[in-house]
């Protein structure tokens, strides 16, 4: 029985080894025999890794560095603007440029899909904001986007504040709502909040504004929004009933 059974054991493993033995031929015929096209695609994913690589290391990295260098000029001008008296005439140059400098409006478009190319964005629509020419700023700001904790809903914010100046109040709520909720710290959730529960109050949106005016009150009591906030609440309150 012993033998027996030593028998069938050793014939199950010689079917095994036979079956793999079988196996392997087919793979290596089907590799020989499109083994042209394996070496295509091989190729193609090889070109394709090396040619991502090239791409960032020899043309988007010098063109980033380019992009930063061109947009110090209009910064200057930027900056100036916000601190200074002359304020339409330097936000002018920022978005222009001058003296063969490109402007904030020329770096968005040419060296668009960089940084410097979408902070450029952002600039050119906090500067039309300024300028009183909300269309533009909505546009611009719309192309901006960003992680950061502040520039992010400060740009959603700006795009807000220019649909109230063009009276569009519904869109100012929605958009004054995604800057609140968009990144939370101390300093814009508060203030969107509150400028989302104004114009909520505004549109009928009485629980809605009197949700933003108590998260004020119990999230961030050292805001400057928290300091007169019991008399929305008041307000949100008796609209509500």
């Amino acid at each position: 029985t012993e033998k027996e059974t030593s028998i069938e054991d050793g014939s199950t493993t010689a079917e095994v080894f036979n079956t793999l033995d079988e196996s392997a031929s087919r793979t290596e015929e089907w590799v020989i025999k499109n083994q042209k096209y394996i070496f295509i695609i091989v190729g193609l994913a090889a070109v394709l890794v090396l040619g991502f690589l090239g791409f960032d290391k020899f043309i988007q990295e010098p063109k980033e560095g380019q992009a930063t260098n061109d947009m110090f000029q209009s910064q200057q001008y930027f900056d100036q603007a916000v601190n200074g008296t002359s304020k339409d005439s330097l936000f002018t140059l920022a978005l222009n440029g001058a003296d063969g400098k490109y402007g904030f409006l020329d770096i968005a478009d040419v060296y668009s899909g960089t940084k410097a190319g979408n902070l450029s964005n952002y600039y050119a629509g906090m500067a039309y904001l300024n300028m009183k020419d909300y269309t533009n700023a909505v546009t611009y700001l719309n192309a901006f986007s960003s992680d950061d904790d502040i520039l992010g809903p400060i740009a959603k914010g700006g795009i807000g504040d220019a649909f109230v100046q063009l009276e569009q109040l519904e869109d100012a709520y929605d958009y004054y709502v995604q800057a609140a909720q968009l990144k939370s710290n101390d300093y814009t959730t508060p203030m969107y909040l509150y400028k989302a529960g104004v114009i909520g109050l505004k549109l009928g949106n009485n629980s809605k504004a009197l949700g933003f005016f108590n998260q004020i009150k119990s999230d961030f009591p050292q805001s400057t929004e928290a300091k007169d906030i019991d008399v929305f609440i008041g307000k949100a309150e008796a609209a509500s009933n």
